[in-house]
């Protein structure tokens, strides 16, 4: 059976509803990557203490090809970054995006390496993850579904844009 994966996307640039639902159709086309589910779009307040506009933010469950690995799968992901303009080169830490997209599970998987820290290190202390991941979690990831239950079901920093 195919791994689920988990991830997080952000916008807080131009068109971020259009940017959002736009890399998540380009990640479905990716080989052996199929968009699964995908949450409610919240608006959210941005974190890290950098003057910025307000978020926009979904979560998606992948069912992800065994041939892929999570490096394989983010690696698509910040190539899907760059198309929609994000430059990671050029960018003030935790401050405006395009995109964001972030790789937050990978079936059972951990990692911690350079290029990537599996589950996502901060997924647990973001209620803009937890939210809309409450969504999409699958009855298959029990584990996920369990850990989730222990967190609040809603949060002021994040309002409900549009549901799905």
């Amino acid at each position: 059976m195919n791994p689920n994966a988990y991830i997080c996307a952000g916008s807080n640039i131009g068109d971020r509803a259009g940017t959002l639902l736009g890399a998540l159709r380009v990640l479905h086309d990716v080989p052996g990557v199929s968009v699964e589910a995908v949450s409610s779009i919240y608006e959210t307040d941005p974190v890290g203490g950098v003057a910025q506009a307000a978020y926009l933010n979904l979560a998606a469950r992948l069912e992800v090809a065994t041939t892929l690995s999570p490096e394989a799968l983010l690696t698509e992901m910040q190539r899907i970054e760059r198309a929609f303009g994000r430059d990671r080169a050029h960018e003030i830490r935790w401050g405006p995006r395009t995109l964001d997209l972030d790789l937050l599970l990978f079936g059972e998987e951990t990692r911690a390496t350079a290029f990537l820290t599996l589950p996502h290190p901060r997924m647990w202390e973001r209620a803009f993850v937890l939210i809309p991941l409450r969504e999409v979690a699958d009855s298959r990831d029990a584990w996920l579904a369990e850990k989730l239950a222990a967190f609040p079901a809603s949060d002021p920093s994040v309002r409900l844009a549009a549901s799905r």
